[in-house]
């Protein structure tokens, strides 16, 4: 990954529950050979209880999960080895705060229709977040914007056609 994609990198595999974000996030870091967090441990057991009984977070929900994986950001990238995280990143906010912690941070969004998001989590099991919380991870989604670093991926293929489209945005064409 040093070679390909800046030595610190963070990636940042982002979109809202359903588009393959840990399935991605996790091959594509073991592609790149560097570690991967799933950003949905980083949650209290009290914000997973509150998606669990199909109650959204809101963003006072949300701060410590934040700043748990904001100091993660810091520490991945002062490895040197650099990593990926998968989460959802839904605001411009969260991830201008990944940013401001002065890591070379770099975001894949994994674009989605909404549809094809419902079908994905009906199939889902064990998985601590219920498809009726969508409808208000599209309302709080707020895609990137022009000159954020990163690049829109569109979701609705295979895992693998997907994951290839990351490699080549993170890494170029030749990887």
């Amino acid at each position: 990954m040093a070679a390909a994609v800046g030595g610190s990198r963070v990636v940042i595999v982002m979109g809202v529950s359903g588009s393959g974000k840990s399935t991605v996030g996790a091959r594509l870091a073991e592609r790149l050979g560097v570690p991967f967090l799933e950003g949905d441990d980083l949650h209290p057991v009290a914000n997973r209880a509150k998606m669990a009984s199909g109650r959204p977070l809101d963003d006072a929900d949300r701060r410590p999960w934040l700043a748990a994986l904001t100091e993660w950001i810091r520490r991945t990238a002062a490895s040197g080895q650099g990593g990926v995280a998968a989460c959802s990143a839904l605001k411009r906010a969260y991830r201008d705060e990944f940013r401001r912690t002065g890591a070379n941070v770099w975001f894949v969004y994994l674009a989605l229709d909404r549809g094809v998001a419902e079908a994905r989590m009906a199939r889902r099991t064990g998985h601590f977040m219920p498809a009726e919380l969508l409808g208000s991870q599209y309302a709080t989604l707020d895609p990137l914007h022009p000159g954020e670093p990163g690049v829109t991926v569109d979701a609705s293929g295979s895992p693998e056609r997907v994951l290839a489209a990351a490699v080549r945005a993170v890494c170029g064409p030749d990887r």
